[in-house]
């Protein structure tokens, strides 16, 4: 027989418990439902009973607790990764991941995404936040651009293109 409910998570499962223990059901009981609807490889009798326990004794979170233990990317591998994309901006994840074994390529993004900030733009990895040089760069950028509209407006207004988004990367 096919379970009614075939794919769950297990906070859902202990919100049932909890709810059901609740109800002063019996564990044995409470895993016979479970089974009923979510089929036998739900949770075994014994998880139950602890579960049981947890909430009798007054927990009432039904998610895992934080655990310590060694954070999944070091500090070290984050500087690495961004000293690689510093030496090339054009790198793709698979560059990177293979240039940082001790990561996937999933992390890599995660650590260019989430941790350094950046960002694909046009086959380059830029900052999505912009740094104050960058701030400083567009202001002196504007004020040109404004000086040479004071001076020659058709002929400049004319020569400008527009887009969407555009990020202009020059050394100076």
């Amino acid at each position: 027989m096919e379970p009614a409910i075939a794919v769950t998570a297990r906070c859902e499962i202990r919100a049932v418990i909890r709810f059901l223990n609740a109800k002063k059901l019996p564990p044995v009981e409470i895993h016979r439902q479970l089974t009923e609807i979510y089929g036998e490889a739900c949770i075994s009798v014994q998880h139950v009973r602890k579960w049981c326990r947890e909430f009798s004794g007054g927990r009432t979170d039904i998610h895992d607790e934080p655990r310590s233990g060694r954070p999944s990317v070091s500090d070290d591998v984050v500087a690495k990764i961004d000293r690689l994309l510093q030496e090339d901006r054009r790198a793709t994840l698979r560059e990177l991941a293979e240039k940082v074994p001790e990561v996937s390529e999933k992390t890599v993004d995660n650590i260019l995404t989430e941790k350094l900030g950046y960002r694909k733009v046009c086959a380059r990895w830029v900052p999505h936040m912009l740094s104050e040089t960058h701030k400083e760069n567009r202001v002196k950028c504007a004020r040109e651009f404004l000086q040479q509209c004071a001076e020659n407006t058709e002929e400049f207004l004319d020569s400008i293109v527009t887009g969407d988004e555009t990020w202009c990367h020059y050394v100076t």
